[in-house]
């Protein structure tokens, strides 16, 4: 009896020291956590505080930006700058300050300018490869206003890219086109810089060309008189300038004319479509033949063999 009477109160005391140490475990427990989070509250309202104030830099930032943007184009517009240069500046300038602004949000983090500065520049050869198309795209923007080899409103056909239509806007990369079937199309700066640029609408006047085969046996004379005589009536024709009929070639099947004359750019291609349906119908009336490929078929018939 007296030996288990020992081992009870062994088991007793083994008990409560773990009792013990568990409720200085929880104590230390407690202790750990409540100063854990005193000491992350302040950090939390820190960080919570300077998400606010990028927040509302964000949104002034975006307002000055909005402003200095209107201010440059109104400054340009009284200079009477052409609105090409106007709208390239325009991109740059919303690009540069953009950048300002995410610089000045990334400080109120900690992120210093020298810091980001570095980091481009160790990844600058990196970066360099990533951005060739769009630097080669910049530096072609920079030469199309440069040079100037069309303006915002001019028909253009890019050769690099087979693209045409008025151009709508030249902005930091690309330029954008208006299709005549009224389609959007972007073209790189880069690609339309690098490639032969047909400017339609450069000059105020152009010269309509019509070629119209008649045949051999057609009053060649008579045809040439015809011609003339439309081209009198056309009253978009300019007056002062020169217009000439004339044999082009002579063709295996017919007589090619030739009929040159001026009008003005915006005017051609309605010109030359009713030019086109204006000869076709006089030259009817006239019995002037304009011959088409045609085959002629003959049937052999052969002879029967007599029985």
């Amino acid at each position: 009896m007296g030996s288990i009477k020992v081992l009870l109160d062994g088991i007793g005391q083994e008990q409560s020291i773990i009792t013990e140490s568990i409720e200085n475990l929880q104590k230390v427990d407690e202790s750990a956590i409540r100063k854990y989070l005193e000491d992350l509250i302040p950090g939390i309202l820190n960080f919570a505080l300077q998400v606010l104030l990028a927040v509302l830099l964000y949104l002034v930032g975006k307002r000055v930006i909005s402003f200095l943007r209107k201010f440059l184009r109104k400054s340009l517009e009284r200079r009477e700058v052409d609105i090409g240069v106007r709208q390239f500046l325009d991109s740059i300038s919303n690009c540069g300050l953009n950048i300002v602004l995410w610089l000045m949000i990334l400080t109120l983090f900690g992120i210093t300018t020298a810091s980001v500065v570095a980091v481009l520049g160790s990844a600058g050869l990196t970066i360099g490869l990533a951005l060739q198309g769009s630097l080669a795209n910049f530096a072609g923007g920079v030469l199309i206003l440069l040079l100037r080899p069309f303006h915002v409103g001019d028909y253009i056909i890019s050769g690099g890219t087979g693209h045409e239509g008025i151009v709508e806007e030249i902005s930091t990369f690309y330029t954008k086109l208006m299709t005549a079937d009224n389609q959007t199309v972007l073209i790189p700066n880069g690609k339309l810089a690098d490639g032969a640029i047909v400017n339609v609408t450069g000059q105020q006047t152009r010269r309509v060309d019509i070629i119209v085969g008649i045949s051999y046996q057609a009053d060649l004379k008579k045809a040439k008189g015809l011609l003339a005589e439309l081209v009198a009536k056309e009253t978009r024709a300019l007056p002062d300038q020169p217009v000439n009929i004339f044999v082009s070639g002579l063709a295996d099947s017919s007589v090619e004319l030739g009929c040159r004359f001026w009008v003005l750019s915006q005017d051609y291609w309605q010109t030359k479509w009713d030019m086109l349906e204006a000869v076709k119908l006089l030259f009817d009336e006239n019995q002037i033949e304009i011959p088409y490929p045609q085959m002629d078929v003959t049937v052999k018939q052969e002879a029967q063999a007599e029985s």
